[in-house]
């Protein structure tokens, strides 16, 4: 009886710790792109698209459309799996197309200063993130239409989608914690700031990882 009560404190405990970190994800990766909006100030140069939609696309987007399947952080908690998938979708989607105009901007800007493209790692993580996050969102399709995923079951394409989009969203956080170490951003940001940035992007990486390895490690222990 006693180990009974003691398995449920720690449930409980655990739940309002997973909560309250869904939780302030959601407030991390709002406050990290509207820092980001305001520093960047969209729309004074062509440089300034760059950081803007990178920053939508990969901390605000992509994060809320995986928290969208948090267990306890989700918006969306009381609908059926089947409107949270298609609202992750449009999410992924608009991440998707955040990620192109931010490369096409910096890939317009070097053009006209006439600096070369990809030469830092920030810059090739980058371009691999956006790359990476299109084909992920590509092969998503047949999670949708499952008619187009001929011999593949469902579980087996969630559990790939899983492991895929988690090294998307991985990719795309290294960069953008690699952006905050350019010479723009260490430049307009003060002190206080580069570390509430970094702090906001590095605990949204780890809300998603303890997620997407939590769901998939609870289905293993059911199966087994």
């Amino acid at each position: 009886m006693l180990l009974n009560k003691e398995s449920g404190s720690e449930l409980r405990i655990y739940g309002c710790t997973r909560a309250a970190s869904a939780a302030l994800s959601h407030c991390a990766c709002i406050v990290f792109t509207v820092t980001i909006a305001l520093l960047s100030r969209p729309g004074t140069s062509w440089f300034s698209w760059h950081p803007f939609f990178m920053t939508l696309g990969f901390s605000f987007f992509m994060t809320e459309a995986i928290l969208l399947f948090s267990p306890r952080g989700s918006p969306l908690k009381t609908l059926p799996h089947k409107t949270k998938s298609r609202a992750h979708w449009i999410l992924q989607c608009l991440c998707v197309t955040c990620a192109i105009l931010g490369l096409a901007a910096i890939v317009y800007n070097k053009h006209l200063s006439g600096k070369p493209h990809f030469t830092s790692w920030h810059g090739l993580l980058g371009v691999i993130a956006v790359c990476a996050v299109a084909l992920q969102s590509l092969a998503a399709v047949p999670l949708i239409y499952h008619s187009l995923a001929k011999g593949w079951s469902l579980a087996k394409l969630k559990r790939y989608h899983a492991a895929t989009g988690l090294v998307a969203y991985l990719l795309g956080s290294g960069s953008l914690l690699l952006g905050l170490r350019s010479a723009w951003f260490t430049g307009s940001a003060g002190e206080h700031t580069w570390y509430l940035a970094a702090a906001c992007c590095a605990f949204n990486a780890l809300v998603v990882m303890n997620q997407v390895s939590s769901a998939y490690t609870a289905k293993k222990r059911l199966q087994s």
